[in-house]
């Protein structure tokens, strides 16, 4: 075991010199600090304002307010203009293709002999009508939720979207189709 080192006088007298104007507390509890408030999100909260003064300004276009039945689809990449444009109908619909009344079995060769005509015509926006239901077993639309997923594994399509109500609303979309390759 090592011997403590011995101090000199002039060392202690150091030390208390040092330490002299320190008070010797008697009690042994800590005091804790005060608990932080939690952050609070202020940017997401004026985002949030923000949004609910916009739709309350009534500078709103209709053509983007979703209600939950509508089919909006975009390929990565599209520009947000264009498919803004789809949406209004402001872009020319050069072809249209009814389903009405078909089966899932007829509908779907149709959709593709249509769609081929179309790329190989460099037709570059159509409308297709699938109806609304309200003449099926349950009054839903049977060809809707086909469609939607015939159109997403389809490579010549862009887009597409519900068509505004004058133009089937729901009962219809909007297809962008690719430019055709020359």
């Amino acid at each position: 075991m090592a011997r403590k080192p011995e101090l000199s006088d002039a060392d202690v007298a150091l030390f208390r010199n040092a330490v002299k104007r320190v008070t010797l507390l008697r009690q042994d509890k800590a005091t804790m600090a005060r608990k932080r408030a939690k952050p609070v999100p202020r940017q997401g909260l004026l985002d949030d304002q923000q949004v609910l003064d916009d739709m309350l300004s009534g500078d709103y276009d209709p053509a983007e307010i979703e209600t939950g039945e509508e089919l909006l689809y975009s390929r990565t990449g599209l520009q947000h203009g264009v498919l803004r444009k789809l949406r209004r109908g402001q872009i020319r619909i050069e072809r249209e293709l009814d389903l009405h009344g078909m089966t899932v079995a007829e509908a779907r060769p149709a959709l593709a002999r249509f769609l081929a005509v179309c790329q190989n015509g460099g037709v570059r926006c159509v409308r297709i009508v699938h109806g609304k239901g309200h003449r099926s077993p349950h009054k839903r639309p049977v060809l809707k939720g086909k469609l939607d997923a015939w159109l997403r594994a389809r490579d010549e399509v862009l887009a597409y979207c519900s068509a505004p109500r004058h133009d089937g609303g729901t009962g219809a979309v909007y297809v962008l189709l690719k430019r055709h390759a020359a």
